[in-house]
């Protein structure tokens, strides 16, 4: 009788401490996108940034394991394609200490909360904190703070009906419009005069993209990524 309670003893403690620990949970994280071989998605970009004068944008992405990316449009984006394809992969590279901080109801979801420190000083990411929703094992929420970009937040949402759920359904990109190095072509000389005067406050800007037709596993070519010469 002894030796079971013992037994269960050790259980109780042993689950909590394993659900807490942090590299645990990222490589959980990495492994469910890992089933992701390849996509296209098609998607939709929206700039609100009161200054800016960026219309909505039309694309589509291709993506293949490891990390090769390919953006399609006719209309020119401002932002970079690796911001409109998140991954684990992406997000969780490089050497770092992870640290789990809390739990936290999150959108009505139990998540991990987990901070990573990048190991040396080549790296502009300061802090990473992530939201991780236990029961798909995605990454709900992610704010990175930088040395010289400021801090910004990535705020993600999935289609619990979709066959593959850890491929995002939406995704709002919140940052600091102070931090940006704007191109003059975007803004009237009266939005830049105003952009000037208010530099010094802080000011959140917000790309919304909504991705839809999902096409998984299709087995993508190299050639696909090839950049044709000109």
């Amino acid at each position: 009788m002894k030796k079971i309670f013992l037994f269960f003893i050790i259980i109780a403690f042993a689950v909590p401490a394993q659900i807490k620990d942090p590299d645990k949970i990222l490589n959980e994280v990495k492994k469910n996108f890992d089933k992701i071989k390849d996509y296209s998605v098609d998607v939709t970009v929206k700039v609100d940034v009161s200054f800016l004068k960026v219309p909505d944008t039309k694309a589509r992405i291709y993506f293949k394991k490891p990390d090769q990316v390919k953006v399609e449009s006719k209309q020119f984006a401002l932002l970079p394609k690796g911001a409109l394809h998140i991954s684990p992969t992406s997000l969780i590279k490089g050497n770092y200490t992870a640290l789990f901080d809390r739990f936290e109801d999150y959108e009505g979801r139990k998540t991990a909360v987990i901070k990573t420190i990048p190991i040396g000083d080549s790296s502009d990411v300061i802090l990473t904190t992530f939201w991780i929703d236990l029961s798909d094992y995605i990454i709900k929420k992610v704010e990175i703070s930088t040395k010289i970009n400021g801090t910004f937040t990535l705020e993600l949402k999935y289609d619990s009906r979709a066959k593959f759920k850890q491929l995002p359904s939406s995704l709002v990109f919140s940052f600091d419009v102070s931090k940006l190095n704007i191109p003059k072509r975007f803004t009237t000389q009266n939005e830049e005069d105003n952009q000037e005067t208010t530099s010094s406050k802080p000011s959140t800007g917000r790309v919304y993209i909504n991705y839809s037709n999902y096409k998984v596993n299709q087995g993508l070519p190299d050639s696909l990524f090839e950049e044709k010469q000109k």
